[in-house]
C-alpha cells in the first residue's frame, strides 16, 4: 500500500505571513461608478425619476451577497466604506435597494480569448430543498429525494464559467452537451469531460463544431462502433 505523502512546513513565517493577509481587506470602487451613481436621464415612464442608477443598487446588492448580511448591515457597511475614502455620495436605503434589486438583471460578461479555449465540462447534483425540519426529524428523510443537474462549461485555463445550465435530474449529460457547446462562441481548441459522454451523439457535436482536440475516456464496456480506415 502506497504510503501518504506527508507536506511539512518550513517556511513559518512566509506562512504566518498568508494567513494573516486572509484577513486584510481592500476596497476599490471605479471612478465611472462613483460618478455615475445618480441617475442623470429621465426613464420616460411614469410616475417619479429614479435616484440611483442601476450600477449603484448592483454594487450593493454584490457586498449584501458576498459578506451575507441583511439590507440594513450592507447600507452601514457601505456608508462607513463612504465615510473612510472620504466620498460624498448618499448611499439609498434599504427598502430602495429590495425595491429595486427586483427589476435589475445581472450579467457577467465572459472575458475574450485571443486563442483557442481548452474546455471542461462536467454536472453535478443539487439538492432541492422542500419539506421541514421537523418533518425529516419525525419520520426521517423521504424515499423520493428530489434534487436537480447543473450542466457546467468551464474554461481550463481562467476557471471562468463560460456556460451552465440546469435540469431535471432525468435529463443525461449527453443531452446538453450540444446545447453548452452552441453557447460558446469562440473557436474550441480542446474539451475535456468524463466517461459519461462517450456517446455518438456528442461526437457529431465535436464534428459540427470543429473542436480540434477531444480528451473524452471510454465508458464501461465500450466497444469500438466506427474504425479508423
Amino acid at each position: 500500500m502506497k504510503k501518504k505523502t506527508k507536506y511539512r512546513v518550513r517556511n513559518w513565517s512566509d506562512y504566518n505571513r498568508s494567513l494573516i493577509n486572509r484577513g486584510s481587506l481592500t476596497f476599490w470602487i471605479s471612478q465611472q461608478l462613483l460618478d455615475n451613481w445618480h441617475e442623470r436621464e429621465a426613464t420616460g415612464e411614469r410616475g417619479r425619476c429614479v435616484q440611483y442608477s442601476d450600477g449603484a443598487i448592483t454594487a450593493i446588492a454584490c457586498l449584501k451577497f458576498v459578506f451575507q448580511q441583511a439590507g440594513r448591515q450592507t447600507c452601514g457597511l457601505l456608508e462607513s466604506i463612504f465615510r473612510l475614502l472620504k466620498i460624498d455620495l448618499a448611499v439609498p436605503d434599504h427598502s430602495t435597494v429590495s425595491r429595486r434589486m427586483a427589476g435589475i438583471e445581472v450579467g457577467m460578461p465572459i472575458k475574450a480569448s485571443g486563442q483557442g479555449r481548452h474546455l471542461v465540462i462536467d454536472s453535478t447534483g443539487l439538492k432541492v430543498y422542500g419539506e421541514g425540519e421537523w418533518k425529516v426529524r419525525t419520520h426521517g428523510a423521504s424515499k423520493r429525494r428530489r434534487w436537480r443537474k447543473l450542466h457546467l462549461c468551464v474554461d481550463a485555463e481562467s476557471g471562468e464559467v463560460i456556460a451552465a445550465a440546469a435540469t431535471e435530474n432525468s435529463v443525461s449529460d449527453c443531452e446538453m452537451f450540444p446545447e453548452l457547446l452552441a453557447a460558446v462562441e469562440e473557436e474550441i481548441e480542446q474539451i475535456s469531460t468524463d466517461g459519461s459522454y462517450d456517446r455518438r451523439k456528442v461526437y457529431a457535436a465535436l464534428n459540427e463544431r470543429q473542436v480540434r482536440r477531444a480528451a473524452i475516456p471510454p465508458r464501461k464496456g465500450a466497444r469500438i462502433w466506427q474504425h479508423g480506415n
